[in-house]
C-alpha cells in the first residue's frame, strides 16, 4: 500500500502549520491510520542574517509558509482525518473535494523529500558528463558539495579550462 502514497498539499490558516502537523500525528495515530498517513512535511531552510550591529543570527524558516506536506494514500478516510483538523482550509487541487498529488519531481525540487544518490567519484577524479550542454564531455572533478547536491567540474572547451557546476547524478566516473 505504500506504492500507493502519494505527496499532498494541505492548505493551513496562517502560523498553523506546526499546529496543524501535530495534530495530523495524532489523529493519525488515534485512528489506526499509520498504513494510509506515512509522512508529514514542513520543509524548512536555514537562513542566516547580519544584523545592523554585525551580529550573525542562523535560524529555520518555512520554505512555504500555510502549508503542511502529507505523504499518504488518498481516500475519502484520509482526505475527512485530515480535511476536519482545525486549522486546516483544505487540499490544495482543482476543487475542495480533489486534491492533486505533487510529482516526483515537484516533490525533489521543492524540498519535500530528498533523492538519495551515490556519488562513485572522488575531487581529482575524470568523469563524464551525463546530460546539458557538456554531454559527452568530461572532466576532471574540482569539488563535491552533497549537501548543495553539486559538484564542480573542470571541462577544457576550445583550449580552456573552465570550472562548470553540475548536479551529482549529471556526471559519472569515466571507465577505463
Amino acid at each position: 500500500m505504500a506504492e500507493a502514497a502519494k505527496w499532498y498539499v494541505v492548505h493551513t490558516y496562517s502560523s498553523y502549520e506546526n499546529t496543524v502537523k501535530a495534530t495530523i500525528e495524532k489523529t493519525v495515530q488515534s485512528r489506526g491510520l499509520e498504513d494510509q498517513v506515512l509522512a508529514i512535511s514542513i520543509p524548512m531552510e536555514t537562513v542566516t542574517e547580519i544584523t545592523d550591529s554585525g551580529v550573525s543570527k542562523t535560524y529555520e524558516r518555512k520554505l512555504y509558509p500555510g502549508y503542511v506536506f502529507v505523504k499518504m494514500v488518498y481516500s475519502d478516510n484520509t482526505w475527512h482525518a485530515i480535511k476536519s483538523i482545525r486549522g486546516v482550509s483544505g487540499f490544495v487541487g482543482a476543487s475542495v473535494e480533489d486534491p492533486i498529488p505533487l510529482t516526483d519531481d515537484e516533490v525533489y525540487a521543492m524540498g519535500v523529500e530528498k533523492r538519495e544518490i551515490i556519488v562513485n567519484y572522488n575531487v581529482g577524479d575524470t568523469v563524464n558528463i551525463l546530460d546539458g550542454p557538456f554531454s559527452s564531455f568530461t572532466g576532471v572533478v574540482e569539488s563535491i558539495d552533497v549537501d548543495k547536491n553539486s559538484v564542480s567540474v573542470v571541462v577544457t572547451m576550445f583550449g580552456r579550462e573552465t570550472s562548470v557546476e553540475f548536479e551529482l547524478d549529471q556526471v559519472e566516473v569515466t571507465t577505463p
